[in-house]
């Protein structure tokens, strides 16, 4: 057990600074690139909205794009109904990668870590060698989750384990589970990336897995809320307006639990577990923010009435 143990630590941690490395690498590269993306792309809602999902796509976090559209706020280059249309996109955007985790790269990871150390090896151009530790890192981020699937085979035999994750068939139970993980590894993908290796696994039943999810959403407004300390009003209205879109998504997801995993059901029918997890994923985003964005105008009123802008 300890081994099993020491082997998904390893991977998780892997995964997560593939994960780290690759968004603050893409970031570096493509830094001024996305901000001028960000600023120059949203003169309305649907525009941030198209341009949190692609900027959230490219950089492979959403909490990223969220902090730095919190920073344009605090840094009054961009307003507050601009804000909450980029904060709803990244919540889409996010989605991508969970589609990508159940695509089972975990196997081919050794071909991308290899091609990108050869890139990194004979580079003679900075945009060789940056193309390099991009496909590097995401070798890393992929070697990771291939680590913790292997791991978790021997846990089929684990009646302990086996009991803790009955935990996750109850919606209320599993969502805390998924923020609880999401709070301390600071990472609502490593989560979701883990509840899609444990539901491919047979460990995780589809409800239980859309559960963690749920809690992921939760966990992962943390972070963006502490870029918010000593900020603007603007910049704090931003972040509680992520908080708050986030606690009514998953509030209305736990209500509707069970026809919601009925719909995910019929929709991925024919597709594999961790396929249809990476769907429910999908589709609770979309469908949260497609029933929310019609409601920036009067969220935001909300918002200037409860923090009024100081004089």
């Amino acid at each position: 057990m300890t081994e099993v143990i020491l082997s998904i630590i390893g991977g998780l941690v892997l995964f997560l600074y593939g994960v780290n490395s690759l968004s603050g690498h893409i970031q570096e590269v493509l830094g001024e690139n996305a901000k001028q993306l960000i600023l120059k792309f949203t003169s309305n809602t649907l525009l941030s909205l198209a341009t949190g999902i692609v900027v959230t796509a490219v950089l492979d976090s959403s909490s990223a794009v969220i902090i730095i559209t919190i920073v344009f706020v605090n840094a009054k280059l961009l307003n507050l109904k601009q804000a909450m249309g980029i904060v709803l996109g990244a919540n889409i955007g996010t989605t991508i990668s969970s589609q990508i985790i159940a695509l089972d790269f975990g196997k081919f990871s050794p071909i991308f870590l290899l091609i990108g150390f050869v890139f990194i090896l004979v580079a003679k151009t900075a945009q060789l060698s940056n193309t390099g530790k991009a496909i590097l890192y995401f070798g890393v981020l992929f070697f990771g989750l291939y680590t913790m699937e292997n791991a978790v085979e021997p846990l089929k035999e684990s009646p302990v384990f086996i009991e803790w994750l009955k935990h996750t068939e109850k919606p209320m139970s599993g969502a805390l589970i998924g923020a609880l993980v999401t709070l301390v590894i600071q990472s609502s993908s490593a989560t979701v990336g883990m509840a899609i290796i444990l539901t491919k696994k047979g460990l995780l039943s589809l409800g239980g897995g859309i559960a963690v999810m749920l809690g992921a959403e939760l966990g992962t407004c943390s972070d963006t809320l502490l870029a918010t300390i000593k900020g603007s009003r603007a910049a704090l209205k931003t972040g509680l307006f992520h908080l708050f879109f986030n606690i009514v998504s998953i509030v209305l997801g736990l209500l509707l639990f069970e026809p919601f995993c009925t719909l995910v059901a019929q929709i991925s029918v024919n597709a594999s577990m961790e396929r249809s997890l990476a769907n429910a994923h999908m589709l609770f985003n979309t469908f949260g923010v497609l029933s929310f964005v019609w409601f920036i105008p009067l969220a935001e009123k909300i918002l200037q009435a409860l923090l009024p802008d100081k004089e």
